[in-house]
């Protein structure tokens, strides 16, 4: 990190952690990099208006959307260092900071559906995962589903070989560079913010991402073809400055954890009807060819990224595999 960056957030950690901060008001600072009208930013807005109520004004929540206040690469390390108090960064932002098993969620194919996802997050699984960031000062608090994801391109899409060559933006992960490698395409690591300018000048020439996300980004204008092959997740960990939360009141911390739970309920019920509708609205522009692809077709793409489960067992633990496949019990791989 940049020393004057690092400088400018050590002295926001003290101000905003100290006694006399915590004697009056408590303010929550949650950051996030997305739009207010995903299901995330939504799901944010609903835990500051249920934290504020439950806790009679005693805590103040602030939510900065679309990278406000830092870039999704450097969002982490300023949770870290308590100058945000409140986070929730995709699953994929784990594995490059050490914690490697949160990549079994960016295998391809690996949740055949919502309901048996949510038996992964919400199950032991979830939990035994976010043990693996306390000794990083971070507390998972939940998990907020965004959606499947869908590939889009700037040329036709519809098998494997259509992705030879292409320029695919991803999120740091190395599980989905392995999958954009298994298909022959470039992956390019891109902030979030920055994907509709790559977009538009050709620096990359197409993404994964879910449905919600490429509509309030607005990526349907500078892209020409979508196909709705649902073969990923992206997911989200509200995640809290340990040192922070641990220092909360017990009463407060009480309150939060009731806040959080129902606004988790909250954004992972409306994140289905959210892809659902921005899917239907992107189709409606006609300005994006959008696809579903056929069972061969699906077929054959499952078949093309089954080499990135081997690939990737030893990043991510075949121990970790296996605990998961054992909730999902996907079929073809």
């Amino acid at each position: 990190m940049h020393k004057t960056l690092f400088g400018a957030l050590l002295a926001a950690a003290t101000l905003l952690s100290g006694p006399a901060a915590q004697a009056q008001q408590i303010v929550i600072k949650f950051s996030h990099v997305v739009a207010p009208d995903t299901p995330k930013g939504k799901g944010a807005e609903k835990f500051k208006e249920l934290a504020e109520k439950y806790t009679a004004g005693k805590v103040k929540v602030e939510i900065y959307p679309n990278s406000q206040l830092y870039k999704d690469k450097e969002e982490v390390e300023a949770l870290q260092l308590g100058a945000v108090q409140m986070l929730a960064p995709s699953l994929a932002k784990f594995g490059p900071m050490g914690a490697r098993a949160f990549e079994v969620f960016d295998l391809p194919y690996i949740f055949p559906n919502k309901e048996v996802l949510q038996k992964v997050t919400q199950g032991a699984v979830g939990k035994k995962l976010f043990e693996q960031l306390e000794s990083k000062g971070i507390k998972g608090l939940a998990y907020w589903d965004n959606g499947f994801k869908i590939m889009s391109a700037n040329t036709p899409i519809a098998k494997p070989a259509d992705f030879q060559g292409l320029k695919m933006r991803i999120q740091s992960s190395k599980v989905l560079e392995a999958q954009f490698r298994a298909l022959g395409a470039l992956p390019q690591v891109m902030a979030f913010s920055e994907v509709y300018q790559a977009m538009q000048t050709g620096v990359v020439d197409g993404s994964e991402n879910t449905p919600s996300n490429m509509y309030t980004q607005k990526h349907y204008e500078v892209q020409k073809y979508a196909l709705v092959t649902n073969h990923g997740y992206i997911g989200y960990a509200v995640i809290v400055n340990k040192p922070f939360w641990d220092g909360l009141p017990a009463d407060v911390r009480t309150q939060l954890d009731k806040a959080m739970a129902e606004a988790t309920v909250y954004a992972n019920s409306i994140s289905q009807s959210e892809n659902d509708d921005a899917l239907a609205e992107m189709k409606k522009s006609g300005r994006i060819d959008i696809r579903v692809p056929t069972a061969a077709e699906t077929a054959a793409f499952r078949k093309a990224l089954e080499p990135v489960y081997g690939e990737m067992s030893g990043r991510i633990g075949k121990d970790t595999i296996d605990m998961v496949l054992k909730e999902t019990k996907p079929t073809g791989l």
